[in-house]
């Protein structure tokens, strides 16, 4: 018994376990994503950028295609959105009415565009009655119509744009056109591109640099009101750098849109663009999903790539029309 309660009191307590101290934070690989993730997307806008170039300039059939194709991947990558919330969208219709309404603006104007709008919202309503599940009849008008406007309705745009010469000489005749190159479309395409996507990189890196304050917390915490500030002067700078190109190869394109006019515009269409690229973090936050698809590397999917466009090509081309129109008074 003594020997026993001896050796229980000479016995040496076992060593505690060791610390495991925790890995550092890691910051450097974060980093490295960020910096491929960066590299990526580069690579894809030197392929994507020439492209986007030389389908404007042409105009026509070319961009007439390139804006049906780009509606219908959007309108795909949009239903998914609505689908992942659990909703059933009319996707068929949805893009076919899609597709239409860029055909509709070239060939008539974007006054025929509404009214095919109108018939789609229509269409929508009386195929929802055939459906024999009707708790989402609400969800599912709304999101199929919602989508053909949002992607449709806005990005078709670019067509009317594009052709913003025969627009002016159809509203007001010949005499209004005339202070516009017939190909000035060109030129005012292709200055608000470049104004939103200078926009939405200025606001990255400016954002990266001195963000401090949070634009959106709820919808992009990763955005700061340094980071659009500083999208609005690199949009601005890039209008400016855009007119200056046109002066230099081809003069007679930006004749009529002053220095005054690439500021002002430069400012909307920047804030337009900043504006569309919040609508469409706010589509995906609801949706919980970071990027609406896969198709281009480092960029997502292509409701990524123009949510910027879907609300500055509308500004900028509403803007020319209500310049015009105070010039004809």
């Amino acid at each position: 018994m003594s020997d026993g309660t001896q050796q229980g009191a000479d016995a040496v307590p076992a060593a505690p376990e060791p610390v495991h101290p925790q890995p550092p934070t890691p910051t450097a690989p974060t980093q490295a994503s960020e910096r491929s993730n960066l590299v990526l997307r580069l690579g894809t806008a030197s392929v994507v950028i020439p492209a986007v170039i030389y389908l404007i300039v042409q105009g026509g059939l070319w961009l007439l295609g390139a804006v049906i194709g780009i509606i219908l991947l959007g309108l795909r990558e949009f239903y998914q959105l609505i689908d992942e919330k659990g909703a059933h969208p009319l996707v068929g219709y949805g893009m076919a009415g899609g597709a239409a309404l860029p055909v509709v603006a070239y060939l008539g104007n974007e006054y025929h565009a509404t009214i095919l709008m109108t018939a789609v919202l229509l269409g929508v309503m009386v195929l929802q009655l055939g459906k024999r599940q009707i708790s989402e009849a609400l969800v599912s008008i709304s999101g199929t119509f919602f989508g053909v406007f949002y992607v449709g309705w806005l990005f078709a745009h670019v067509v009317v744009l594009r052709g913003f010469h025969d627009v002016v000489a159809a509203r007001w005749g010949p005499v209004a056109a005339a202070e516009w190159s017939p190909d000035v479309g060109i030129f005012f395409l292709l200055f608000a591109a470049t104004v939103v996507v200078a926009s939405d990189a200025g606001a990255y890196f400016a954002g990266r640099a001195y963000g401090r304050r949070k634009l959106a917390p709820a919808i992009s915490p990763g955005k700061t009101v340094e980071g659009a500030l500083g999208g609005i002067v690199a949009g601005v700078f890039a209008g400016g750098i855009t007119k200056l190109v046109f002066l230099i190869f081809w003069p007679d394109l930006p004749r009529g849109f002053d220095w005054t006019s690439v500021v002002l515009f430069g400012v909307v269409v920047s804030i337009a663009g900043i504006l569309g690229d919040l609508v469409e973090s706010l589509l995906k936050r609801d949706a919980q999903t970071k990027d609406t698809g896969t198709l281009l590397p480092g960029m997502g999917g292509v409701l990524d790539r123009i949510d910027s466009a879907l609300l500055g090509i509308p500004v900028m081309y509403y803007l020319l029309l209500a310049q015009t129109f105070l010039r004809t008074v």
